[in-house]
């Protein structure tokens, strides 16, 4: 779809009358244009949009190309936002753009591709350019983030970004900051200097005042610009200015509600009564303001304003578009509260109308709620809701449900639903059934041959089939397979022809239900399907999310080799999309780690794993997210650290939460083996009872990583106590789940508990027996080649039984290579009693851990020197020998890597 474009928000804000020379503030700004990012950050009030306004007009002779956005809380939408910032180049640099905006319809949003596409184009631009964003705090968010990271770290060396903002974006400043590359303007630089301050009162405010006068407004306002232009205001025309003076202190927000109260109340009735009403409206144009008011003075009024100086900003060069100072604007809105309130609802009634007409939905709801009109902002959102969908803006439509009363949401069916989906993202599963009753509650009210209330749009028409999808998800999360089943195959029933979404949720369910039970014929036939139906819909994201779960499938099936496969494709399809999957990026290289580190290859599983960090911080937290820390622990446990694998498992289980997807491999059993490794039988043995797992249970898929794990305690308790520990209960469970395992086509299954049986003979001293069952386990596997951990995890005796195996011819090659690497990581790895060898890691200081503490909290930079009781420089400092010693270059990554190695 096309994105409708305001173009009053491209225009360059016009210089205003009287304005300080600030040579020094230039002087820096022209410094930034050399670098890739100036950064104008300070809070309201300092000046930063008319600094940027004032330059630009200084240097409008210069050889460059100018490209300005005026930003607004509507913009924060990744595909919107982008839009305008590849419209605004276009408007500066023609030729630049167009195969750009043709991408702009395509969901999920490629921000990648349209980046990379406007890159290039800006690489041949004849002359410099420079692309301003002001007002960035408005839509700074993680999806908007990502790419603006993308943009900034390849912009051709001609290009440059100036970013104004109340609040220090969500970038990778640090690292710009270190290399050089980033140019910051703070409050420090943007307050008025004492000889700055007397420049405007005296020379634009032509005020006149004594120097002991300036000095003591300027030392009360500290340089704030905003309170030095409503002091002038108040000052003008009085008599008593040194009383005045004497008087202006205190808190900030008292001083500005004092002076703008003066200021109203010297203006005529109909000037004030304007001011007031039009103050609900975020931008101001005379048609807009006549609908909100009930005047038809609206264009004329804002020409009187702005020649008044009553804090209007004009957005374009023909005086059409308007704003109102951020500040001043907050304090009209107070006063109409305070004076007007009976007032305030038909007003944002007024605006939401005149919104609505224009094609405007953003903001027609956004006003519609303010006035009250609940259920009109309801039908708002439903009509709304298609194009979300089909969009990908589904935090657009999460933070309408969120400030909608919960009896709006409940009488909508279509957004009922939708708030069920949020509460299940969330993990609040309790409340998600009640959710999708009162949708078929409300479905069902209507009788038959009448006209819903609702809006008709293809999210109502869909519904039915949506509300079983979500049961059966609902089903699922819990454990529930046969309720997953039903509602799964009711979903199908109800799903239209064409309802590719729809028919491939509800056969993802059909399969994850098949897995659950452990048919892993079932599970792959039907959910290949599922993904197939994702990919019709043309729903990438998870297309290859889901990918990553057919790819576990396989895993259970034996087929590691055919997983790689299919991670290996979906990856490509991955990166050809760019920023717009982040996420299901990181998640296909943890499960490229995850096949890597059983097959031996720990360097390969690394690097997946640090390229899937990088995506992981730039896409939202996901139920998966546990995953890349059940990976770096199989690395720890394979590297011979146990605690520190451990410690990796307690953080994954921290981020696990019930969800989409089986637990079939739990944490908690992945820990209790490494304790059975390490000898550490007390903790193993207290897993066993509060998981209440025991040796004579019966067969079943889902506590199967809990069995394999009983097992393996009851081999190693019959090992330190062989005639105490009987082993015969586990023999006959693992001939139990060899029986389902082999019946459901888990060869993955069948190869462990084969292994098993041949270390439960080879505990009992029957190493013929064990001898052949290991055999069985090597011949009968479909990819016996990829399984490498599997082996080497079970430690010596594992190893003497290999020997065993190879002197006698079974399965040389592939036991001859397990033993080679066996011995590998012996070399490695301490023995029994032995210190592990002195870490090539450059330890941190005490100081220096200090720090590394405070890196990981919400603390800013100057925030954690204040903390520290030091400087600024010298926590710089620090910071700086922190990222060399964990081989770092920003504050994240510091973060993950101190968790990696248990500094943290």
């Amino acid at each position: 779809m096309a994105y409708p474009v305001i173009a009053t928000k491209l225009y360059v804000p016009r210089p205003r009358r009287g304005l300080v020379a600030r040579p020094r503030l230039s002087e820096l700004l022209r410094r930034g244009a050399e670098s890739s990012l100036t950064l104008v950050s300070a809070p309201a009030g300092f000046g930063k949009t008319t600094l940027l306004a004032g330059w630009l007009a200084e240097v409008s002779g210069e050889d460059h190309c100018v490209a300005w956005l005026s930003l607004d809380q509507a913009d924060s939408e990744p595909a919107v936002f982008w839009t305008y910032v590849v419209t605004a180049l276009q408007t500066a640099v023609p030729g630049v753009g167009s195969t750009a905006l043709e991408l702009t319809g395509t969901s999920p949003f490629p921000t990648e591709r349209v980046l990379t596409t406007v890159l290039n184009e800006l690489a041949a631009a004849p002359a410099a350019v420079w692309l301003v964003l002001d007002d960035y705090h408005l839509v700074d968010g993680h999806d908007v983030g990502e790419g603006m990271a993308f943009l900034l770290e390849h912009l051709p060396p001609h290009v440059h970004v100036v970013i104004s903002t109340r609040a220090d974006p969500s970038l990778p400043l640090s690292r710009w900051r270190v290399r050089g590359e980033l140019v910051e303007i703070r409050a420090a630089e943007l307050r008025f200097t004492p000889e700055e301050a007397a420049a405007y009162l005296n020379g634009a405010a032509g005020l006149d005042l004594a120097a002991g006068d300036v000095a003591a407004l300027e030392e009360r306002t500290e340089g704030w610009i905003a309170a030095l232009q409503l002091a002038a205001l108040s000052l003008q025309g009085r008599d008593d200015v040194a009383g005045f003076i004497a008087r202006f202190a205190g808190n900030d927000r008292y001083v500005v509600d004092y002076l703008v109260e003066e200021v109203l109340q010297h203006q005529p009735e109909p000037v004030r009564g304007f001011l007031l009403q039009s103050a609900v409206l975020d931008r101001l144009t005379g048609p807009l303001c006549d609908a909100v008011t009930g005047r038809d003075d609206g264009g004329q009024m804002l020409m009187v304003l702005e020649r008044a100086n009553l804090f209007l900003v004009p957005l374009d060069e023909r005086r059409e578009w308007y704003r109102y100072h951020h500040l001043f604007a907050d304090v009209l809105r107070a006063r109409l509260l305070s004076e007007r309130p009976e007032q305030v609802p038909l007003l944002h009634q007024r605006a939401s109308r005149w919104f609505e007409a224009n094609n405007l939905p953003a903001e027609a709801i956004r006003h519609t709620m303010a006035a009250g009109d609940f259920d009109h902002a309801a039908h708002l959102m439903e009509l709304a809701v298609p194009t979300i969908r089909r969009n990908r803006q589904d935090a657009m439509l999460l933070g309408w449900l969120r400030e909608l009363p919960d009896d709006a949401v409940r009488r909508s069916p279509v957004l009922s639903v939708f708030s069920g989906f949020m509460l299940m993202v969330s993990g609040d599963l309790d409340q998600v059934g009640p959710r999708l009753d009162d949708a078929e509650r409300a479905l069902a009210a209507v009788p038959a041959g009448e006209v819903p209330p609702w809006a008709d749009t293809a999210a109502l028409q869909s519904l039915p089939s949506t509300i079983a999808v979500y049961r059966a998800s609902l089903a699922q999360a819990r454990g529930d397979v046969a309720g997953t089943v039903e509602h799964a195959r009711r979903a199908l029933n109800l799903a239209r022809p064409g309802d590719h979404l729809g028919r491939g949720a509800a056969a993802g369910f059909l399969g994850l239900a098949a897995w659950a039970k452990g048919d892993v014929a079932a599970a792959l036939e039907t959910f290949t399907q599922a993904v197939a139906s994702l990919h019709a819909a043309g729903n990438l994201v998870d297309e290859l999310s889901s990918t990553v779960v057919l790819a576990d499938m396989w895993l259970a099936a034996g087929r590691p080799g055919k997983a790689r496969r299919l991670y290996r494709s979906a990856l490509q399809r991955a990166e050809a999309h760019g920023e717009s999957v982040a996420r299901a990026t990181a998640e296909l290289h943890v499960g490229l780690a995850e096949i890597d580190c059983q097959a031996g290859d720990l360097g390969s599983a690394r690097r997946h794993l640090d390229t899937a960090a990088v995506f992981a911080e730039r896409a939202p937290v996901t139920e998966s997210r546990y995953r890349w820390f059940v990976a770096m622990a199989l690395i720890a446990r394979a590297e011979g650290a146990p605690e520190k694998a451990v410690n990796l498992l307690d953080q994954a289980e921290t981020l696990y939460q019930r969800g989409f997807f089986p637990d079939v491999r739990p944490i908690a059993a992945m820990r209790a083996r490494v304790r059975i490794a390490q000898g550490k039988m007390p903790e193993a043995e207290e897993w066993a009872r509060e998981r209440g797992v025991s040796a004579t249970d019966q067969a079943s898929y889902l506590r199967e990583s809990d069995h394999l794990t009983l097992v393996r305690l009851l081999i190693a308790q019959h090992r330190t106590d062989p005639g105490g520990i009987a082993i015969g209960p586990a023999a006959r469970l693992l001939d139990r789940l060899l029986v389902a395992a082999g019946a459901s086509g888990r060869a993955g299954s069948v190869m462990e508990i084969r292994m098993l049986q041949a270390l439960a003979q080879d505990a009992q001293g029957h190493r013929t027996q064990a001898r052949e069952a290991l055999g069985r386990a090597l011949a009968e596997a479909p990819e016996p080649g990829d399984y490498v951990r599997l082996f080497l995890d079970e430690g010596t005796p594992m190893m003497e039984l290999l020997r065993d195996a190879t002197r006698h011819g079974i399965d040389g090659d592939h036991a001859r290579r397990l033993l080679s690497l066996g011995a590998s990581v012996q070399a490695q790895s301490p023995g029994p009693g032995e210190r592990p060898p002195p870490s090539s890691v450059v330890p941190l200081s005490k100081r220096e851990l200090q720090v590394l503490r405070l890196l990981d909290s919400e603390l800013s930079g100057p925030q954690i020197a204040v903390e520290l009781f030091i400087s600024h420089n010298t926590l710089r400092t620090h910071t700086k020998h922190i990222f060399t010693k964990l081989d770092v270059t920003d504050r994240r990554a510091a973060v993950r890597r101190a968790r990696e190695r248990g500094l943290l």
